[in-house]
C-alpha cells in the first residue's frame, strides 16, 4: 500500500488507535460550555506553584501522567512523548516532561502543537518505531499574555479581534493496536504567510493557513467535505471562523453544515468575554482529548477531521514588526 499521497498527505497502512486521553483546564475554562468533558477543572490557575511557567509544566506534567494512567500503562512503556507549547524554547512542556525519564521530542507548531503531536506519533507507530506514544499540548493565559502581548497587571485592554488564550492541556495516548478511534491519514501543512502582524489577530494570520491544508486534503485523496461528519479546526475563533468559510467557498468547498471551532466551543464568547473565542495550544489539545473523543467512542461522530492551526510568530519576531507566518496540521479520525 502506498502510504504518500498526492502533495502532502499520508495515509497508514496499520493504523494506529488512540487508546486513551486527558485533559485538565484552569477555573475558567471549567466554566464554559465543556466542563463536563473534562477529566480535571484546577480551581488554581497557579496548580499549586509560584510562577505562570512553573504552573504551565505542573498542569502538563499532571495530564499525560493522567493520560497513561487512563490507558493503564506505566510510563516504561510509552516510546516517545511529543509535547509542544508556547513559551521560550518549549520550556513548559521541557521541564513538565523532565521527570519522566522517556524519549521526548520537543514540537513547536504553536498551537497546532496537538495535531503536529498526533501526525508524527501517527507516524511513528505505523512505520514500527513505537508501540505506543503521548501526544500533548499546553497553554496558559498568564504566560502567553506575558510573552506574546502586555503583562497582565497593566490592565490593557484587548480588541475584539483578540482570542483568549485556553489555560489548558490535553494528552493524547496512541497505540499501535487496539479497539479505535482510528488515525487513518494525516495531511502535513506548508507555512503560509499573508501578511498578517497584528498580534490581536491570530484568527486572520491562521485562516488561510487552515484554508490551504484543507484544499490539499481534499485533493489528494479525492474527497469533498462531505466525507466527514465534522470539520473541527484549532481556535481561528469567530473572525477565523468566517474567514475561512469565505475562502473554501471561493475554492469551491462549501464547509457550512460540517465546521466547527475549538475556540469557539470552550467558551460562552458572550458569557465569559472573550472577544474572538479560545486560542493556545491547550485549546484544540483540551477540546480533542475530552469533548471530541468522547464523541466518536460514543459513535456520534464516525468520520472527523482534526485541524489544529497554529501562529508561528514569537517574541522576537513581533518586537521587530515581522508577519506572522501560519500552519495547520489535519488529523482524519475514523470511529
Amino acid at each position: 500500500m502506498k502510504k504518500f499521497l498526492g502533495a502532502q498527505t499520508v495515509r497508514f497502512s496499520q493504523p494506529p488507535t488512540i487508546k486513551a486521553a486527558a485533559s485538565i483546564v484552569g477555573p475558567k475554562e471549567g466554566e464554559g460550555p465543556l466542563w463536563q468533558s473534562f477529566d480535571v477543572i484546577s480551581p488554581d490557575v497557579l496548580f499549586g506553584m509560584d510562577s505562570w511557567e512553573k504552573a504551565e509544566s505542573e498542569m502538563a506534567r499532571q495530564t499525560v501522567a493522567l493520560a497513561a494512567q487512563k490507558a493503564g500503562l506505566p510510563m516504561e512503556e510509552i516510546r516517545y512523548i511529543l509535547a509542544g507549547d508556547l513559551l521560550n524554547q518549549n520550556s513548559g512542556s521541557t521541564f513538565g516532561m523532565r521527570s519522566f525519564g522517556r524519549p521526548f521530542f520537543g514540537l513547536f507548531g504553536a498551537c497546532s502543537a496537538i495535531g503536529e503531536g498526533m501526525s508524527l506519533g501517527a507516524m511513528l507507530i505505523d512505520g514500527g518505531f513505537a508501540d505506543y506514544v503521548i501526544a500533548n499540548a499546553s497553554s496558559h493565559f498568564c504566560g502567553a499574555e506575558k510573552t506574546f502581548r502586555f503583562p497582565l497587571e497593566l490592565g490593557t485592554q484587548r480588541p475584539p479581534t483578540a482570542s483568549w488564550t485556553v489555560t489548558g492541556d490535553g494528552a493524547v495516548v496512541l497505540a499501535a493496536r487496539g479497539e479505535g478511534p482510528y488515525i487513518t491519514a494525516v495531511t502535513t501543512g506548508a507555512i503560509v504567510d499573508m501578511g498578517v502582524t497584528d498580534a490581536n489577530n491570530m484568527g486572520a494570520a491562521m485562516a488561510p493557513a487552515a484554508a490551504d491544508t484543507l484544499i490539499t486534503h481534499f485533493k489528494d485523496l479525492h474527497i469533498q467535505p462531505g466525507h466527514y461528519d465534522k470539520i473541527i479546526t484549532g481556535d481561528l475563533g469567530k473572525i477565523g471562523q468566517d474567514l475561512l468559510l469565505a475562502l473554501m467557498t471561493d475554492a469551491g468547498y462549501d464547509l457550512r453544515d460540517v465546521h466547527e471551532d475549538c475556540g469557539l466551543l470552550i467558551y460562552d464568547r458572550q458569557g465569559q468575554d472573550v472577544h474572538a473565542g479560545g486560542s493556545g495550544c491547550g485549546c484544540s489539545a483540551a477540546v480533542f482529548a475530552g469533548y471530541l473523543l468522547n464523541q466518536l467512542r460514543k459513535k456520534e461522530i464516525k468520520r472527523l477531521l482534526f485541524i489544529p492551526t497554529g501562529a508561528l510568530h514569537s517574541v522576537a519576531t513581533v518586537q521587530q514588526g515581522e508577519t506572522m507566518p501560519a500552519i495547520a496540521h489535519a488529523v482524519a479520525i475514523e470511529a
